[in-house]
């Protein structure tokens, strides 16, 4: 895992832990309260919990680096529960510690018992969260979020060195591939980039040829595909806005995509609540749609279809049938009416598709399951279209593949500023690179605003 990734993994942790503590402080004065616990003498009576909120100020900010001294945040992603248990049970005697000292430097009067009872409440409650994320990241959709498909490459001894670190060390990374990049041409280099949909290449290039690691790197860069050069072959430094780590080997990251931050943080989570709020919000229509589809026409409500995701990994889109329950069988008698250019298929008045169908393309209602996909993780509320795995194989540019670095979407700008009336594949491809090279979280924000009144006008559907 690189370094920036576990920086924003470890504060988004430590707000958790924070809150976590300060939950249970409240959660022991409550029990105090409500079942009249002594300790040593102690009387019933106990004053309200308002009179000890100042607390929060200390004990928040303080629990952050009582567990980053501990090494709590230094861990893997998936450590043993008893380092986990030991070093909870050292950072919740020092967070004891610390709202004592506090208590009596102020000299406010805190029930002894509820200073006793913080400790093991504060213990059970972060072990609980930890054992969620454990359970989340082992679940297959955490699995299918977390893992990077790295391909090696480099000359032989420098790759098995590499793998030999990673056995132990490599949370979140699994090899598809070893490429000795002296003994493989370009063209068998992105063939291994397309057959494994990989996310990233590791080069170590100690040994190698650097004019073939230039071409690997280049070949990287028209894709879309992250390129970690490891860099420990420089005795002096180089750049920060190039440098990562990887297992504590200096890394250069050529990307041409976002880079991990918080704003990226915050689109996951708006696709995860947005999904599941329209989910349930729009149940009822749903239902609705499905009925009609039913009695309007046979064959399935769900059209199923494999579309390219992340880097050109498979996934299974879904959409409310449109069409005739043969229409890909006809496709081919219709590809002498296509008026996309390029590898697209694009048809006005499409004889395939159904009357129901017609008004569902128009307001876009036929897409709305795929916020199923959203809710798997395969798809987001907003980035380029996911084209059929066929179209993208039929790319004749490669740099057209960039469009893959991130994740497709049910919105974005080809949808606001052309929709179907763009008939040229390289002007879509042109505002899907425009929005890959400006991406922003207001960016995400305007292009869903401005998404509403095109779907409600059906402006450019066909």
């Amino acid at each position: 895992m690189l370094r920036r990734q576990r920086q924003i993994r470890a504060q988004i942790a430590k707000f958790l832990d924070a809150g976590l503590f300060a939950l249970s402080l409240w959660l022991a004065h409550g029990l105090r309260q409500s079942s009249g616990i002594t300790v040593f003498g102690g009387t019933p009576q106990i004053e309200p919990f308002s009179d000890y909120l100042w607390l929060f100020l200390i004990l928040i900010p303080s629990i952050p680096f009582i567990l980053e001294i501990q090494g709590f945040y230094d861990r893997p992603l998936l450590a043993s529960r008893a380092q986990s248990v030991w070093i909870l049970m050292k950072s919740c005697t020092l967070a004891v510690l610390v709202l004592s000292f506090s208590v009596m430097l102020f000299r406010e009067q805190l029930a002894r018992s509820v200073i006793i009872l913080f400790g093991p409440i504060s213990l059970l409650m972060v072990l609980l969260k930890e054992e969620i994320m454990r359970h989340a990241v082992l679940s297959r959709y955490g699995q299918a979020q977390l893992r990077r498909r790295v391909i090696l490459a480099g000359a032989r001894e420098d790759t098995s060195k590499l793998v030999q670190e990673m056995g132990s060390n490599g949370d979140g990374i699994e090899i598809v591939a070893q490429v000795n990049i002296n003994e493989t041409s370009t063209e068998q280099f992105i063939e291994l980039l397309h057959h494994h949909s990989a996310n990233a290449v590791l080069f170590n290039a100690k040994h190698s040829v650097f004019g073939e690691v230039e071409k690997a790197i280049q070949a990287c860069e028209v894709e879309g595909v992250e390129a970690w050069l490891v860099a420990d072959f420089f005795s002096t430094k180089v750049s920060q806005t190039t440098l990562d780590d990887f297992n504590g080997r200096p890394l250069l990251v050529f990307r041409t995509t976002p880079e991990e931050s918080w704003q990226k943080v915050i689109k996951h989570g708006i696709d995860l609540g947005g999904a599941i709020i329209l989910l349930t919000m729009g149940a009822p229509l749903f239902l609705l749609i499905a009925a009609i589809i039913r009695l309007t026409s046979p064959g399935p409500i769900l059209f199923r279809q494999q579309r390219s995701g992340l880097n050109g990994k498979p996934f299974t889109m879904l959409k409310f049938r449109s069409m005739v329950t043969n229409a890909e069988q006809r496709k081919d008698e219709l590809a002498q009416f296509n008026e996309m250019s390029g590898p697209v298929f694009k048809v006005s008045n499409d004889p395939r598709i159904t009357p129901i169908g017609r008004f569902l393309r128009k307001y876009s209602l036929d897409e709305l399951p795929q916020l199923i996909n959203v809710l798997r993780g395969e798809m987001s509320l907003v980035g380029p279209r996911p084209l059929p795995v066929d179209e993208v194989k039929r790319f004749d540019d490669l740099a057209h593949r960039r469009r893959l670095s991130v994740k497709p979407g049910l919105t974005c700008l080809w949808q606001i500023k052309g929709r179907n009336n763009v008939t040229d594949f390289k002007d879509w491809v042109r505002l899907d690179l425009e929005y890959i090279d400006n991406w922003s979280l207001w960016l995400d924000i305007k292009i869903l605003a401005q998404t509403v009144p095109v779907v409600i006008t059906g402006n450019g559907a066909k």
